[in-house]
């Protein structure tokens, strides 16, 4: 479920992409990121930089037109390459990334703008692989804004920059968190995410001024609807707050109820 228009994630995916250049436009290449500490201030532009490039790849290659023949064995018709069982390779965050830290604005503007174009010229149902399965290209548009989004908290806290995000646009955030680990079939992708099975406990995500979330683990895994329903335990705050919580960039402030609950599920939610 995408619950942004998707000229509101192309826009989004602008913002942030163009902030995130900026955070990491004046800083130390070298600098160790404090929420991904194995990376530098290299490693995670380049990372973010080659992210963009290689899902605008992957909807490029469902897109490509293919040759089939025909079910009486006549000419061969034109269709579109299925979905792909396993993704290319991730390419090195390195390769590719300008030396000068003061090109890196304009290369990631560019992969970001590679991606929205891929999105723009794919068929809206064409099969694009996702680790959750066959996906549409919006769900790619979708994943590497927030992507960005998180990361440009990174690179802002690496530099000492500004970070800021629409609330509509933290929400989605949160929304696609959600979908992600209660997608069907995803635990075989992160089987640490069995960990979140329960027997009805809740969760409630409260963001002020706006509707919340409301997680119920299950036998079967955890559940989660729009809802302003009370829980065990409550994260509550900005909106944005709520987002870098759930991302585990930030610690809550304001939790209400059974702190361990919160913890053992943001534990179990690291992709």
């Amino acid at each position: 479920m995408t619950t942004l228009e998707p000229d509101r994630l192309v826009a989004g995916l602008r913002e942030q992409t163009a902030a995130f250049g900026r955070a990491v436009a004046g800083g130390d290449p070298e600098a160790k990121v404090p929420a991904c500490p194995e990376w530098r201030l290299r490693d995670l532009t380049g990372h973010m930089g080659q992210a963009t490039r290689w899902a605008a790849g992957l909807i490029r290659a469902a897109s490509s037109p293919t040759r089939v023949p025909d079910e009486h064995g006549g000419a061969p018709a034109t269709g579109r390459t299925p979905a792909a069982s396993a993704p290319p390779p991730v390419p090195d965050p390195l390769d590719g990334l300008p030396d000068a830290p003061g090109a890196w604005e304009a290369w990631l503007r560019d992969g970001a703008e590679e991606l929205i174009a891929a999105v723009r010229s794919a068929a809206p149902d064409a099969p694009v692989w996702s680790f959750t399965g066959s996906v549409p290209p919006v769900f790619w548009l979708r994943r590497m804004f927030c992507e960005t989004a998180v990361h440009h908290h990174d690179a802002a806290v690496t530099t000492g920059a500004g970070f800021a995000i629409a609330d509509d646009l933290a929400a989605d955030v949160i929304t696609e968190g959600l979908e992600l680990v209660t997608a069907p079939g995803v635990e075989a992708f992160k089987p640490e995410l069995a960990g979140l099975r329960g027997r009805g406990e809740r969760l409630a995500v409260w963001p002020d001024g706006m509707r919340g979330w409301l997680i119920t683990r299950t036998p079967g895994g955890p559940r989660w609807e729009r809802s302003q329903a009370d829980a065990d335990v409550v994260l509550s705050g900005p909106v944005a707050e709520c987002m870098l919580v759930l991302a585990r960039r930030v610690p809550p402030h304001r939790v209400y109820g059974d702190r361990a609950l919160l913890r053992h599920w943001l534990d179990h939610t690291a992709f």
